[in-house]
């Protein structure tokens, strides 16, 4: 199997659309590594209701100092081995993505690497310190925890 994020997107059809919270019909992924959780949770009877990108967490950028708008790629709701539920926040990103990039010359692209990198910081700890306020967890999902 390719290990790559595939830019690509598409529209997700439910098999259960009872358990999306939110428009069952607008459902968006943006990469193969989206349509692979969304797949997940739509299978997975473990999984009690979930939605993509209806969540919105404000947080205050390093670039600018505004404060914008985040939009998480997922929230679950799943039932435990023990019985009991938990909620999670989820972001999909590249493993590279989750680190700060390394580079000894200056270019337009190690630049905006670095300021991706700032600004998915601050949206993360957002989401992080979000959850915690809501008995939630908040969960970075690389090709690692999907297996590729």
């Amino acid at each position: 199997m390719n290990t790559t994020n595939k830019t690509y997107k598409g529209t997700f059809k439910p098999k259960n659309p009872k358990k999306y919270k939110g428009n069952a019909n607008n459902i968006i992924y943006r990469s193969s590594w989206e349509l692979r959780v969304m797949k997940y949770f739509d299978d997975n009877p473990n999984v009690l209701w979930w939605a993509s990108e209806e969540l919105v967490i404000p947080y205050k950028s390093p670039v600018d100092n505004k404060m914008h708008r985040y939009f998480p790629d997922f929230v679950a709701r799943l039932r435990q081995k023990d019985g009991s539920e938990k909620t999670l926040v989820i972001e999909v990103k590249p493993d590279a993505q989750t680190r700060m990039p390394t580079q000894k010359r200056k270019t337009k692209r190690y630049i905006q690497e670095v300021t991706t990198y700032a600004v998915n910081q601050e949206k993360w700890r957002a989401a992080d310190l979000f959850c915690r306020e809501h008995g939630w967890k908040f969960q970075l999902i690389t090709e690692k925890e999907l297996g590729l």
